[in-house]
């Protein structure tokens, strides 16, 4: 079930899964809910969860106001993200994020530790968009280039949208197929017709423009709930070593990789990312 909420001042678009009287599991998309692959999110409804994924500002169904030059901050989406699972349910909320979600759920989990029991971080680093520190992997160079190096699609053209997904997708050593589709989801969601909002849609761009001052990696040792870090073996975008980073510093964090995976997580490795999810609040459930 799709829907809207209003929290924190915010329009958001959600996506429901499982009895909304379970225990939640609310996850920050990276940058629309359809980053949280629905066999995964299914997984964990079958696992006894109600399961939330959602659209940060500026994307889906959620607010837009300026894809371009956003005039709120990494805080203010952390702030989102403890303000919706307040408004979801009483109970704190294990959070979840994917990529630069990962980076809201992070600042999220420091800045509103009433607000989560659990933490699951997806493909993501413990720094801001932009240089790394010294002792982090860098975005492989060799992936990017060729990445960059792709024509920009005609926004307004649905196929054009997923055939450039997709061409990405194969230089990142994600599933092709599975790009051309989500993309296409995603285009179909976009509100209006403007090029800038469906880039912003598509790959994310407010985060180039997003103020995420202060630092919070040398914050992490103060998260306080069972945290899973999952990163894929093959990803050239975070390389592995920044999810290795992220279990070191974040105390009691386990890390999982998953062998065959890149940026996304692949639908035959959704029983298996659940199952460690649903482990983090001691029930190992099958999914």
């Amino acid at each position: 079930m799709t829907t809207t909420i209003e929290a924190n001042g915010v329009t958001h678009g959600v996506a429901h899964f499982g009895d909304e009287a379970a225990p939640l599991v609310l996850c920050a998309g990276g940058t629309t809910m359809l980053s949280w692959p629905d066999a995964l999110c299914a997984a964990l409804a079958r696992g006894g969860r109600h399961v939330v994924r959602y659209d940060l500002r500026d994307a889906g169904a959620s607010t837009t106001a300026d894809p371009v030059a956003p005039a709120y901050t990494l805080r203010d989406l952390a702030t989102d993200a403890a303000a919706l699972a307040r408004e979801l349910d009483d109970r704190p909320a294990h959070l979840a994020g994917i990529g630069v979600g990962g980076m809201v759920a992070q600042v999220a989990a420091l800045d509103h530790p009433e607000a989560f029991a659990a933490l699951t971080l997806v493909g993501t680093r413990p720094v801001a968009p932009g240089p790394v520190d010294d002792d982090l992997p860098d975005h492989d160079g060799g992936a990017m280039g060729r990445l960059f190096a792709l024509a920009e699609p005609d926004w307004s053209d649905r196929d054009a949208v997923a055939e450039h997904a997709a061409r990405g997708a194969e230089i990142l050593g994600d599933d092709p197929a599975a790009a051309r589709v989500v993309a296409g989801r995603v285009w179909d969601r976009t509100p209006g017709t403007a090029p800038a909002v469906h880039a912003a849609n598509q790959q994310g761009m407010v985060f180039a423009a997003l103020d995420c001052t202060p630092r919070w990696r040398e914050r992490l040792g103060d998260v306080a709930v069972p945290t899973l870090v999952v990163h894929g073996r093959r990803d050239p975008f975070f390389p592995v070593g920044n999810g290795e980073v992220l279990a070191r510093e974040i105390p009691g964090a386990r890390l999982l990789i998953l062998e065959e995976a890149s940026t996304a997580v692949p639908d035959a490795a959704a029983g298996r990312v659940a199952a460690a999810m649903l482990a983090l609040t001691g029930d190992p459930g099958a999914a």
